[in-house]
């Protein structure tokens, strides 16, 4: 999700039956270290000596599949994350973004859903999270040609503004696009193919990834607008497993010590943010 505005800290049942299914993705790391005994260990986990993750993988350069892949920043994130806990980091095939802290509450298929989740009061009341890891604000992203000043360009009938359900990009433009018809669909990456066709007036969602899509992908885009709401990502975690959020502060506050932290901004961002 790059780097126009957001900078280090100070920027930017059902469920049940759909993921029953779900067999571990072939996108794991090994630790550093032999996997520790995690028999003893304060916290729970769904398998042990692995750290099993869950995201939509929609969302380039945070997360997102490379032919059969996982990839991404917060890929690589969580792999050295998993490694300073001397455990295996292992991924589910990447699954809808607004079914995620559902089947995080739920438990037993996961232990952490990152998926560059905004930590939202909302969201506290059925999951924990970690402490933020990125700061991100919200972008729109136009046609080059729609030549659009201000969200006035866009709040208008007729105007079709596509987002991701589920997310803050979409609360965003339902509370200040309200004029506009406003798509939710299942990712930013749908989103931007639909606006590039013609089929949408805009995209609105994370400001790191649709400046990363306008320039990597549709090139014939741009971000017209960057709407400062001064979001912060948490990875999630089930309320009943606090020492795991506790110890994964511990590991990415290792990450962020020795280094590696500013190695993968510097690689996915293009500079430490």
């Amino acid at each position: 999700m790059s780097g126009h505005a957001i900078t280090r800290r100070d920027l930017i049942g059902a469920v049940a039956t759909s993921v029953s299914g779900l067999m571990l993705a072939a996108c794991g790391s090994s630790p550093d270290t032999a996997p520790g005994d995690t028999d003893g260990a304060p916290y729970a986990l769904v398998s042990e000596g692995t750290l099993t993750c869950v995201s939509d993988m929609a969302f380039p350069p945070m997360d997102y599949m490379d032919g059969d892949t996982c990839t991404g920043y917060e890929v690589e994130l969580m792999e050295a994350i998993a490694a300073k806990m001397g455990l295996e980091c292992v991924w589910l095939p990447p699954t809808k973004f607004d079914t995620i802290i559902p089947l995080i509450k739920q438990g037993g298929k996961a232990d952490v859903g990152a998926s560059s989740f905004t930590i939202t009061d909302e969201r506290k009341e059925e999951v924990d999270f970690t402490n933020a890891y990125l700061d991100s604000n919200q972008g729109v992203a136009t046609l080059k040609s729609a030549s659009v000043k201000d969200e006035g360009d866009l709040d208008a009938e007729g105007k079709r503004i596509a987002v991701q359900s589920g997310t803050t990009g979409e609360m965003w433009a339902q509370e200040n696009l309200t004029k506009a018809t406003i798509v939710s669909l299942d990712d930013p990456v749908q989103a931007m193919a639909g606006m590039s066709t013609g089929l949408y007036d805009a995209v609105a969602a994370d400001l790191p990834v649709v400046s990363y899509l306008c320039t990597q992908s549709y090139t014939d885009c741009e971000v017209s607008l960057e709407i400062p709401t001064g979001e912060q990502y948490g990875l999630v975690v089930s309320k009943d497993n606090p020492a795991l959020t506790e110890a994964l502060n511990e590991a990415y506050e290792a990450v962020v010590a020795d280094g590696t932290e500013a190695k993968l901004q510097e690689k996915w961002f293009g500079a430490e943010l």
